[in-house]
């Protein structure tokens, strides 16, 4: 006698555990506090997760000293040619503090001043990174995966109009020099140039847990971000994609021509700013980005304007881009 055995309408999912965007398990407290993952969804929950050192706990919420006199702000990004926004909440206590701190720094005998020391004294600010975060995560919460995370925030940085402060500041003895925003003052703003916006992008991106460097180019006095990707989608075989923040571009499209008829010809100087994260391969973005330089190149015209058009929806690109 032969017993069978035969299970009905059982299904066996594999055994996956389940994260939050950022990589924190469900039920788990993330490292960006008080953030909590909740079913796919970081939320606060500082009773238990508790706050950082520069703000304090008040039930669930962490609140900081400079978290006063608000406004509103909408945040436009483009992704795959839908037309969406993210509401910010923005602090003029924060933005007052930032715009006081000063802009030297104090190199002892021996060391060497560099561009990189700038930018992270910029991008690590202690409290302002305390009142930016609530952007990471909801850029996070919003994206359906990190792939889209990347692009929400890359899109909203590059929406931000373009343009210069009119501050100067001091940097050594009397000598003057144009004012640089912090990241925060280009959000509360909503202007900024290619240093200032990239130095948001950075802090955004870093926090999402990425690999991410600036890209300095001296000759053309420009500055944009690289992200890590496969060495053989990367800029100049840098092992960085290239990302323009000047206005709306399609990631790794390094071909751009500025106004005045430049473009981006000399090597960059790669500026470190933090660990993490690669993207990966297969972005729909290294094709559309080589695309675009083939048809500057003049080497499509079979369907030339239908290829461009559909790029230009695709990401909301735009015809003028400043190289300083």
């Amino acid at each position: 006698m032969v017993l069978v055995l035969i299970a009905v309408g059982v299904v066996i999912k594999p055994n996956k555990t389940s994260v939050c965007k950022e990589g924190t398990s469900y039920g788990e407290c993330s490292s960006i506090k008080p953030y909590y993952c909740e079913e796919g969804i970081l939320v606060e929950n500082a009773s238990v997760c508790g706050c950082s050192n520069v703000s304090v706990v008040s039930g669930d919420f962490c609140f900081s000293y400079y978290q006063n006199r608000s406004q509103d702000i909408s945040l436009r990004y483009i992704l795959r040619g839908e037309e969406e926004e993210i509401n910010f909440t923005a602090y003029s206590g924060m933005y007052n503090y930032v715009s006081e701190i000063t802009r030297e720094i104090y190199y002892g005998a021996g060391e060497t001043p560099s561009r990189g020391d700038f930018k992270l004294k910029s991008i690590n600010e202690e409290k302002q990174r305390e009142l930016l975060l609530p952007l990471v995560i909801k850029i996070l919460n919003t994206a359906k995966n990190r792939d889209d995370a990347v692009r929400i925030a890359v899109s909203i940085v590059q929406n931000i109009p373009y343009g210069f402060s009119n501050k100067t500041t001091i940097v050594i003895g009397n000598l003057e020099a144009n004012y640089s925003r912090y990241p925060y003052e280009v959000l509360y703003e909503q202007k900024g140039v290619c240093g200032e916006k990239s130095a948001l992008l950075a802090f955004l991106l870093k926090e999402m847990g990425y690999n991410v460097s600036f890209f300095y180019f001296s000759s053309e006095n420009h500055e944009a971000i690289g992200i890590k990707c496969p060495l053989e989608e990367s800029f100049g075989n840098t092992g960085y994609c290239f990302i323009e923040t000047t206005a709306p571009a399609v990631i790794n499209d390094g071909s751009i021509e500025y106004v005045g008829g430049i473009t981006l010809d000399s090597q960059p100087e790669i500026i470190p700013i933090s660990e993490g994260s690669s993207i990966e391969k297969g972005w729909y973005e290294y094709q559309d980005a080589d695309v675009l330089e083939k048809i500057r190149e003049g080497k499509f015209v079979l369907l030339r304007d239908l290829k461009l058009n559909k790029i230009i929806e695709k990401y909301g690109l735009v015809e003028e881009y400043h190289p300083a």
